[in-house]
């Protein structure tokens, strides 16, 4: 006679098995109060389509406490409020941070928490950015008290290879307790040395005691110019990570922090200056894209991509660097897996000049003309994944390696097993990925969320898009990767479909919903579609660059006039690269090559001065 131990394991082996279903996933709608008003939405730049602003989410070791980070509505001063992990309620009164500009990465621990922020300096700082413009520090608190604050830019840091301020950090922060270090992973843009003016991003280390360490693998300017940032805890450094940059390539850079050819080449991309397809999520992602498996070495990262056809040479970059064509209109859901923090799983990306298929080593979670989004990823054991995306299924892709736009049908969910896709997706319409991926206790994984009309289709807040709204409320989601059958889970209403859905869902409104939203059953079609390790056959082929710049019908190429070179100012707010007078054309984009000279003429005609080009990055 089987033991009820075998038996029960017997049946989520079966569940896990079929993939994710409606009892998988458990609501907790509005259950966290806020002690501020929050803005959910942040706008991309350039295109200002709407965002989910993150809102960092962490669990303690011990399992005991969680925490939430939030930006203040504001957007000065960060609340960090502490959460009852199982019933995702408030415990006590939100501790702030004030003059924090954004909540860039939460470490929680049994006695408090660790925060990755950006400020600015107090005025008369020697050496400080001009025009307050804010610089990485990272705050320790125990059980409610500030205990360190160390700056992780500005100056007195790493002052050889040039100070750098963080405007914007999209980045993150981690802790490994047996390595004894935080790290941080965050954009930077330096306002001295050879970098000045640019972008690119840095790692840097910090002691329990808040010293910050000079390492070899620390870095004070890796990727440039940064447009994502993967990073995650290891035993020892270098911590594992992965950078997205604006000349053609995902790197897993992990043993070099950078952008070259001693690194891993996870995947190439089409780009543009300083945009690079929101591979990992643009303004306020790169968060919960790289995930360590439960009790193992081995890591798991997803992204969005366009793929990658008809390499040439990036000549910009030099030898042994490609740039490539775009497969795809939209952009479609794409994992990598790692036997350790620097090696990946089968081949890296193609580097030959002349290939038809850039692409043929991505492991693709989906495929087709839909255009998806926000992806991320989180393991629920040593082998186990979720893996989900929002998802745009008639899509307007105006701008080059930027985002789309269109009808929102629906958040999705897929369990992957050891890098294969088990079973469907389950589909939602009311639940949303806007905060880290947690591996709670139970062996759930939780997130934050808002409950609210979620729309794509327009841009929004401050040029004339969609209507910006604030709430005071918090929601959270748990999936189970095998049935949650609670009496208690509030069920949001899903249909498991294949990433090739067409949804009858209308979307009416942007405005934060005081209660939960009423969804009904959306009216889908469904398709199975096989797990690939290679291209699919139902993706569209464009056959060369030119072609792509023929079909977009409203290219927009990333320029922005900035006055003067003094004025770093003007160019941080509009978080925009400064480049010198000599204007690099990008290697990676026909159309940018074209405009660039012009772009110049531009600036220096509307502005009558001493002018720049900028070019943004995401």
């Amino acid at each position: 006679m089987l033991s009820l131990p075998i038996i029960l394991s017997f049946t989520t082996s079966l569940a896990a098995a079929a993939g994710l279903s409606d009892a998988s996933l458990k609501n907790y709608v509005n259950s966290l109060e806020l002690d501020y008003s929050f803005n959910p939405v942040k706008e991309a730049y350039w295109t200002s389509l709407p965002h989910h602003r993150r809102t960092p989410f962490a669990l303690s070791p011990d399992g005991s406490r969680a925490f939430l980070a939030y930006l203040d509505n504001s957007e000065t001063d960060v609340h960090i409020q502490r959460v009852d992990p199982k019933t995702f309620a408030a415990v006590g009164s939100a501790v702030t941070v004030k003059g924090g500009k954004e909540a860039g990465g939460l470490v929680a621990h049994n006695d408090g928490f660790a925060l990755l922020t950006n400020e600015a300096l107090p005025s008369g700082t020697s050496n400080a950015p001009a025009d307050s413009t804010p610089v990485p520090v990272l705050y320790r608190y125990t059980e409610g008290e500030q205990t360190f604050k160390t700056f992780l830019g500005g100056p007195g840091v790493h002052e050889s290879d040039g100070l750098s301020a963080s405007p914007d950090l999209n980045g993150d922060l981690v802790y490994s307790e047996k390595a004894g270090l935080y790290g941080a992973y965050f954009v930077v843009t330096d306002y001295s040395g050879w970098a000045e003016g640019h972008f690119g991003d840095s790692v840097q280390y910090i002691s329990t005691n808040g010293s910050l360490e000079t390492l070899p693998e620390s870095s004070a300017w890796g990727c440039s110019h940064n447009t994502g940032i993967a990073f995650e805890a290891a035993d020892a450094v270098p911590f594992a990570s992965i950078c997205a940059e604006d000349q053609g390539d995902i790197w897993l850079n992990t043993n070099n922090r950078g952008m070259d050819l001693s690194g891993t080449k996870i995947s190439n991309e089409n780009t543009t200056n300083g945009a690079g397809g929101e591979s990992m999520g643009g303004m306020s992602g790169s968060y919960s894209n790289l995930a360590r498996y439960q009790g193992e070495d081995s890591y798991i990262f997803s992204w969005v991509s366009r793929g990658a056809v008809d390499l040439y040479e990036n000549s910009w970059m030099g030898k042994g660097y490609v740039a490539s064509a775009n497969r795809t209109n939209g952009r479609n859901v794409a994992i990598a897996t790692f036997s350790d923090k620097q090696t990946m799983d089968g081949e890296q990306a193609s580097s030959v000049v002349g290939a038809k298929d850039g692409d043929s080593q991505v492991n693709w979670i989906t495929s087709g003309t839909a255009d998806c989004s926000n992806a991320h990823v989180a393991t629920f054991d040593g082998a186990n994944a979720l893996v989900t995306w929002e998802q745009i299924d008639e899509p307007q892709c105006n701008n080059i390696a930027m985002g789309c736009q269109g009808e929102f049908s629906g958040s999705y969910f897929q369990l992957v097993n050891k890098g294969s896709k088990v079973g469907e997706p389950l589909k939602l319409m009311d639940t949303y990925v806007a905060g880290d991926m947690v591996t709670m206790d139970d062996g759930r994984i939780c997130w934050p969320y808002v409950n609210m009309t979620w729309r794509l289709d327009q841009a929004a807040g401050s040029y004339g898009g969609l209507p910006s709204s604030t709430t005071k409320q918090i929601s959270f989601a748990c999936m189970s990767s095998g049935n949650d059958t609670s009496p208690s889970s509030t069920i949001a209403s899903s249909t498991a479909v294949s990433s090739a859905i067409s949804s009858s869902s209308a979307i009416t409104s942007s405005t934060v919903a005081s209660t939960q939203v009423e969804v009904t059953a959306a009216t889908v079609s469904t398709s199975s579609s096989a797990v690939a390790s290679k291209v699919p056959a139902s993706f569209p082929v464009v056959s060369s660059s030119n072609t792509i710049a023929s079909s977009i019908s409203s290219v927009k190429i990333a320029k922005i006039a900035h006055s003067s070179t003094s004025s770093l100012a003007t160019s941080v707010s509009a978080s925009a690269t400064t480049f010198s007078t000599h204007v690099r054309a990008s290697s990676t984009s026909s159309v940018a090559a074209k405009e660039a000279p012009t772009a110049l003429a531009d600036a220096a005609e509307n502005k009558g001065e001493d002018c720049k080009v900028q070019y943004i990055y995401e």
